[in-house]
């Protein structure tokens, strides 16, 4: 998932990431104006847009030929007309039996915890969650995923992970330009989600 704002390297790290198997990226900047989206999409090869998911400004999805669009906040129903992929995300585990009948895919978070989040759940509430098959393939964490943690959540059965922090703490956005450590990062974390 990207940043939640916007910065200069931002293209050429992202299509880094993708040269290096991003499968999926999730365009998530909320608040901001679509222009700064529109002119971000703009700077990614074309090839790579049909694995970016954008979680506002649906109409981006038909206009850059993304992959879907996501829906954060459980209230928000689906954009009339809408046909393509579509995912969720829920904070709460009766949400989650509700929602991963709405979505093709759903982000449960809040599941572990992480300098930016408190987690939501047990341990013993996330096994007790997986052994009523509440997650499976169609659930991805997110919430205090990093590398570490990565086989805890493959073996509670999550379908996959949604990487933020554990990627965009590493870099100062503000006044770092140099990323090949970054992108060395994304290289090892990728072998552990594969």
């Amino acid at each position: 998932m990207t940043t939640s704002t916007f910065f200069v390297e931002e293209d050429n790290i992202l299509t880094s990431f993708f040269n290096e198997g991003l499968t999926n990226l999730h365009l998530f900047k909320p608040g901001q104006s679509p222009l700064y989206s529109e002119r971000l999409l703009s700077l990614l090869p074309e090839e790579h847009h049909k694995r970016i998911t954008v979680h506002q400004h649906y109409y981006l999805k038909k206009e850059f030929n993304l992959a879907g669009i996501h829906i954060d906040c459980p209230e928000e129903t689906v954009p009339s007309g809408y046909k393509g992929k579509l995912g969720r995300t829920c904070s709460s585990l009766p949400q989650l039996r509700d929602m991963r009948h709405q979505a093709d895919y759903v982000f449960l978070d809040h599941v572990l915890k992480s300098r930016h989040c408190t987690p939501g759940y047990t341990l013993q509430q996330l096994h007790e969650a997986a052994d009523h098959n509440l997650i499976d393939r169609h659930v991805w964490a997110l919430g205090g995923v990093t590398m570490n943690n990565i086989p805890l959540l493959r073996e509670l059965g999550f379908g996959g992970v949604v990487v933020c922090s554990d990627i965009w703490d590493r870099f100062d956005i503000q006044s770092q330009n140099e990323y090949r450590s970054l992108i060395e990062y994304f290289v090892r974390l990728r072998k552990v989600v594969e």
